[in-house]
């Protein structure tokens, strides 16, 4: 009889004790199996590879007071933590929309949520920019009872080099949510002239040195150097701030690297453009008394939610908007250091 039983086919693993590159990791590709290596991490305060730790949880569900038979949006889908909270909220009555840009990850979270338990009869997941929120209400004829948008950019984008949202492992310099459409950091640079880029570092990061900066990046092109790697722009930003005293320049320089990295993210995704057309459509998308809530990373973003809320509160738009602003505990930066710099600010429709 011929055997017709299947081989296990091992996973493919990498030479030496650690992986080269990140697709030879295998943990990072599929997390949720190594819970007891997850749990190490998070204990040390780090997010783990290929992860993404949902900041503000309590906070939010706390204020949006979701109850069973609702309908929902949540704006930036992710990696689903916050959706996930929301959704057992609901408890199997009412219906989220999810959105987001990304086709790779938004896929990953569809699969995973559905896994959970929540399937299409609970959850609708679209590959939609945030910016285009009415468009869910034109199709469905619903208003939302609650809104969440976490605007920071999810951690498995920033753990894959191939997506080029971070400074401290070689990739391509593409930094673009969705890395089908558009123009990336790398073809960017090459259009801009160093005024443009000078205010693109100011306007979208603050960075000190954007005058300096501006200016090597033009050097390079001159020379006929290449910049189309996270590593050739760190170099760019190295060579650019070879004045500032050695004592202060390793920190100097990991600080640049974040906010131009910052500024050319916003740049190629126009997330202040964005971020202008979701919070002026958002009141037209929630119902009477209807909440919404907005977590911020930097302080671009920040000033401009603060002031639609302003605004749409003195118009009387808004019955009421956060006095202050709230930050996550001090515990939860403890566990997650990448919740240091959120802000969360929230209103309630009139």
């Amino acid at each position: 009889m011929e055997n017709q039983e299947k081989q296990h086919k091992r996973r493919v693993r990498y030479s030496g004790t650690h992986p080269k590159s990140y697709k030879e990791k295998y943990k990072e590709h599929n997390p949720e199996k190594y819970a007891d290596t997850i749990e190490r991490v998070i204990q040390k305060g780090g997010t783990p590879a290929g992860m993404h730790i949902s900041i503000c949880v309590k906070e939010i569900i706390d204020f949006l007071q979701i109850k069973p038979g609702m309908t929902g949006l949540d704006a930036t889908l992710g990696y689903g933590g916050h959706t996930k909270a929301m959704l057992q909220c609901l408890e199997g009555q009412g219906h989220i929309y999810a959105l987001d840009v990304d086709p790779i990850e938004s896929a990953k979270t569809k699969e995973r949520l559905e896994k959970q338990g929540f399937g299409e009869d609970i959850l609708t997941v679209r590959l939609q920019n945030f910016a285009d929120i009415d468009l869910v209400t034109k199709e469905t004829g619903k208003k939302f009872d609650f809104v969440l948008a976490d605007l920071g950019v999810s951690s498995m984008q920033i753990d894959n080099p191939d997506r080029g949202f971070s400074y401290k492992v070689d990739g391509p310099l593409d930094l673009r949510m969705n890395p089908l459409k558009g123009t990336s950091a790398a073809e960017r640079l090459k259009e801009v002239t160093q005024e443009e880029l000078t205010g693109m570092l100011l306007e979208n990061a603050d960075e000190p040195y954007a005058e300096e900066i501006a200016a090597t990046v033009m050097k390079w092109f001159k020379k006929g150097k290449a910049i189309e790697t996270t590593r050739q722009m760190k170099e760019v930003i190295e060579e650019a701030l070879v004045y500032v005293p050695k004592a202060e320049r390793e920190e100097a320089v990991k600080k640049s690297c974040a906010r131009t990295f910052q500024a050319l993210r916003i740049d190629v995704n126009s997330e202040f453009e964005v971020l202008y057309a979701f919070l002026e459509k958002l009141p037209d998308v929630l119902a009477p008394n209807g909440r919404v809530a907005i977590l911020t990373f930097h302080s671009g973003e920040d000033r401009l939610v603060k002031r639609s809320f302003k605004q749409l509160h003195d118009a009387g738009i808004y019955s009421e908007i956060c006095k202050d602003v709230i930050r996550p505990s001090a515990e939860e930066c403890a566990r997650n250091s990448r919740a240091k710099s959120t802000k969360m600010r929230w209103a309630i429709r009139a």
